[in-house]
């Protein structure tokens, strides 16, 4: 067969559903060999939709999402979404064209060092020069991908690679266990929960893996411990449980901070140095049990005590089953802490003001999303909004980034969680300047035959960025801009456009979209005006009274 063909088998061997991408001319031997394979090629609009599509497919369902582009430009647009993967620690596998290696007669048109260029933001890259060096090398690509700490991988494919002649076959996938912590470990572990006053769990990026949400709530349901979560450790234990005591949206001073100070022993569940502690070690005299596949990563101001490394799901497990709950642990503040935060939450969310009122937003779209619904985030000052005040009730039903933290993600984002789960809610929710860096994959969307919704909160402006400028004190300068009317925008896509003409119209509107089929695109301005009064004053003022 052709080298394209084995390629091809190897992907289908790796369980590849769908191939995201630009394909070029170097990649029409691939295209002609997925023509007839199992495999269903996305066509995106532009490349590094394609890479953010992967990559959400990687996060949720834990195998490597592919997607494809051709050289030189192609490449050059994949090096977003591969730092998004590889900061956010999900799997995802670029394959890109490359001109003939062996022979080439056109000089340097389109040709970089696309090799060299991945190698600071993937895990693994790789030109394949050889057809006979195909299915190991497809095998290494995604293993290290789908590895701990998951991550972006990157493989170039020459067009005079594709047409060699092999006689080989893909390489089977091993079976592979993770390591477990050693049981001295478990022991010291359990020993320091039990002679806490006051545990608290903490649960971070890395927890976000399969399993360990579902240990992760035995242990609650066993203990009652209270526990909170950072940005993107949202959902992996319901946050609509009595337990919970808050998300650390905030970098300091917030209700659930004023809780992490008064901790003796933070159980800290998947810490990811990508999302920096919740506390500084220094601050308070805290003991910190560091629970991760790996080892810690020690800075100045994390500095655990104790780790408990190897795979997280079975060491909770086995934690729950030797620990009991002691008479003497104190809960009484953090339930306090709890009652403050949700009652400050709930201000707000019956506000009538148009624009709406970010509170009133957030309480509003819960509302309507199903228990495993999904809500995809763009980047901007909403997003410290949900992450706070939106409750995850599952895993993986809040997809924010704060690793990257990219601007344009949102929509492909919720593109590609509409083709893993095409029963489900699923709503994209993307500021205005989000929304248009990506906003041709509408096409996609409606080329594609989705159903699916996208929220534009409209602000006329870079909002998140409007707000550090009053925050640090300079005049409003440079972030204001203009957008083109989206209910038509819209509709010359072949989507439905719809506008939000009051707060109390919202909910209903969202539930027509949910309800109908087809791409539903909706502009809801909102009122950004109180962010700096709420976000920087007034809840750190009452956190600080408790």
């Amino acid at each position: 067969m052709k080298a394209s063909d084995l390629f091809v088998k190897c992907l289908e061997e790796e369980g590849v559903e769908f191939i995201y991408g630009v394909p070029g001319e170097e990649n029409l031997d691939m295209l002609e060999s997925m023509r007839t394979s199992s495999i269903k090629l996305v066509l995106t609009r532009h490349e590094q939709a394609a890479g953010f599509m992967a990559t959400t497919y990687g996060r949720l369902t834990g195998k490597p999402g592919v997607c494809m582009a051709t050289l030189g430009p192609g490449a050059t647009n994949f090096v977003t979404a591969a730092a998004y993967a590889q900061l956010g620690a999900m799997p995802m596998v670029m394959v890109t064209g490359q001109k003939p290696v062996k022979t080439s007669k056109q000089g340097a048109f389109q040709i970089l060092d696309v090799v060299s260029m991945m190698k600071p933001i993937t895990k693994f890259t790789h030109q394949l020069v050889s057809g006979g060096n195909i299915p190991n090398k497809v095998r290494e690509a995604f293993r290290l991908a789908q590895e701990e700490r998951p991550g972006a991988v990157h493989l170039e494919l020459p067009e005079d690679i594709c047409e060699e002649e092999v006689d080989l076959q893909p390489f089977k996938a091993s079976q592979q266990r993770r390591p477990i912590a050693e049981d001295k470990s478990i022991y010291a572990a359990v020993n320091k929960i039990e002679s806490a006053k006051k545990p608290l769990l903490l649960i971070g990026a890395g927890a976000n893996r399969k399993m360990t949400g579902k240990m992760l709530t035995a242990m609650v349901d066993k203990l009652g411990i209270p526990f909170c979560t950072t940005q993107m450790g949202k959902g992996v234990v319901d946050e609509s449980r009595p337990e919970f005591i808050g998300n650390t949206a905030l970098s300091a001073n917030d209700f659930v901070h004023r809780a992490i100070n008064d901790a003796d022993v933070i159980i800290n569940v998947g810490h990811d140095v990508i999302e920096k502690p919740p506390f500084f070690m220094t601050d308070h005299d805290v003991e910190v049990i560091h629970m991760g596949f790996k080892s810690a990563e020690v800075d100045p101001v994390y500095f655990p005590q104790m780790e408990v490394v190897g795979d997280i799901a079975n060491a909770i497990w086995r934690m729950t089953e030797k620990i009991t709950p002691q008479d003497s642990w104190d809960f009484s503040f953090f339930h306090h802490v709890r009652d403050q935060l949700t009652a400050q939450i709930a201000e707000g969310t019956d506000d009538d003001r148009f624009p709406i009122y970010p509170q009133r937003l957030v309480k509003d779209v819960r509302s309507v999303m199903h228990r495993d619904g999904i809500i995809a985030l763009d980047n901007g000052v909403y997003k410290i909004w949900f992450a706070r005040n939106y409750m995850a009730e599952e895993p993986n039903t809040v997809l924010l980034d704060n690793a990257l933290a990219t601007m344009g993600a949102g929509m492909p984002s919720a593109m590609a969680a509409r083709f893993v789960y095409p029963e489900r809610r699923v709503m994209a929710i993307c500021g205005d300047g989000g929304f248009m860096m990506n906003s041709q994959e509408m096409e996609t969307a409606v080329r594609m035959k989705m159903n699916l919704v996208i929220l534009i909160l409209r602000d006329d402006a870079y909002g998140m960025i409007k707000w550090k400028q009053l925050n640090y004190g300079f005049p409003n300068f440079g972030l204001d801009y203009g957008n083109p009317d989206f209910v038509k925008y819209a509709e010359a896509y072949g989507a439905n456009g719809h506008r939000v003409e009051s707060a109390e119209g919202l909910v209903p509107l969202l539930e027509h979209c949910h309800s109908t089929p087809g791409v539903h695109l909706i502009d809801c301005p909102i009122d950004y005006s109180d962010n700096d009064r709420i976000l920087n004053h007034e809840i750190q003022k009452r956190a600080a009274a408790i």
